[in-house]
């Protein structure tokens, strides 16, 4: 959620409501030609006891049909976390196995190097293996790295749509959520910043 904020906002606040899984909308400026970009912000995904398969709730299932790219992130203070990716890109594949779909894998908390679990040659590896573009950022302090990642992997999207003349990728069983708006995510950011004020206000 903090870098889906970060990128559509600009903006970085440290508390969030618990993610159930919000879809936002905004107009997105891509090599000089404006798109409607919907992003879907996935509860958590985690990885079943002593197992190497994730445990996916149906709405995760229902945004990869539709999806015209993916977004991996894992914290680098948690290899945990690390973890799940691959099992996660495995679970997509079987639902889109010929599909060739962008992905951007996000390696968050750059800012906490002491803590750090994963390196970054371990994210590196893993990006190319899974065939996508890996960016080390930090939600909290580097709001133009994760700009740049988010538009990186809009405009190989944009440029995998343009490649199939406006049709529609064989195999998509599920409509795709209308008229989401970015209603949910300022009331969220008030929310938190109304919190943050009281807070200060007690202290």
């Amino acid at each position: 959620t903090a870098l889906v904020v970060r990128f559509l906002t600009k903006r970085f606040i440290g508390d969030y409501e618990a993610n159930t899984g919000a879809l936002y909308s905004r107009k997105f400026t891509i090599d000089g030609e404006q798109i409607s970009l919907q992003v879907q912000d996935t509860p958590f995904v985690s990885l079943e006891d002593d197992t190497d398969s994730i445990c996916c709730q149906e709405q995760i299932n229902r945004s990869i049909y539709w999806a015209d790219g993916f977004v991996f992130v894992y914290s680098i203070t948690d290899y945990e976390s690390y973890r799940v990716i691959r099992p996660l890109h495995q679970h997509i594949r079987k639902i889109h196995p010929n599909a060739n779909i962008p992905l951007l894998l996000m390696a968050n908390k750059g800012d906490l190097l002491r803590a750090r679990q994963v390196s970054s040659k371990e994210g590196l590896q893993l990006a190319t293996e899974l065939g996508g573009t890996y960016y080390e950022v930090s939600a909290r302090e580097n709001c133009d790295g994760v700009h740049e990642a988010f538009q990186q992997l809009c405009q190989e999207v944009s440029r995998m749509i343009g490649s199939c003349n406006g049709e529609k990728r064989r195999g998509l069983h599920l409509v795709r959520p209308k008229s989401p708006n970015m209603q949910d995510l300022k009331r969220r950011l008030k929310q938190a910043l109304t919190s943050k004020g009281k807070s200060a206000t007690t202290l």
